[in-house]
Order: C-alpha cells, then structure tokens, then sequence
C-alpha cells in the first residue's frame, strides 16, 4: 500500500492544522478549503475507501460522524448548518486512497454535484 499525505499527518512528519484527536480519529482544516469551515476527518487505520468498509466498521463511521457534530459545534457552524461528504473512489473524486469525511460549512453552500464533463 503506497503511503499518502494522510499518513504523514498522522504521524505527525508533516504539519496539520489539527482539531481533534483521539485513539482512533484525527481531524485538521483541509489545506484546499471549499468554503471558510473545511475539516477532514480521517481514521488513523489505513482504510482506501468507503467501500473497503467491514461491518465491524460500522462504530468506527459513526465516530467520524459523531467527531464532525462536535467540530461543527465547536466551529460554530452547527447552528446555520454545514455538509458532510465522503468521496468513494475516481468517479466520487475521491484523490487520497484512505477514507476522509469532509465537513464544509461557513457559508451557504450550493449543491455541486453533477457528472463531469
């Protein structure tokens, strides 16, 4: 498995702007935010794809779930609302072959998704 950026973050050989960490999860701001709130939430156990998932997953996704309601609130955008997205392979536009959930908010989003051309 090639090692991506999101390895490196995790162990801490290249700067992140972190928001939260725990056992399982770090989150930090995306270098290439979308909007003025763009966190992406990682697990630090190498999955490629939302579609890599086991069952015995299933807490792991709801704990990155959980992680962006806490840093939605602790943003202060909870309020107004915010997006969260995973991307699942080329076609999702999925760029780091390791899951990440994006949460984008702070501002009024448009709804952006439709086939490239």
């Amino acid at each position: 498995m090639e090692e991506t950026v999101f390895d490196k973050i995790i162990r801490k050989e290249i700067p992140a702007d972190i928001v939260l960490e725990t056992d399982e999860l770090i989150a930090f701001h995306d270098i290439h935010p979308l909007a003025p709130v763009h966190v992406l939430i990682i697990p630090k156990r190498r999955i490629e794809t939302i579609d890599d998932l086991e069952d015995g997953d299933a807490g792991l996704a709801g704990r990155m779930i959980i992680a962006a309601r806490d840093i939605a609130r602790d943003l202060n955008i909870s309020r107004k609302g915010y997006k969260l997205l995973f991307r699942v392979g080329h076609d999702g536009g999925q760029e780091i072959p390791h899951i990440h959930l994006h949460l984008i908010g702070g501002a009024r989003l448009s709804e952006g998704i439709r086939p490239a051309k």
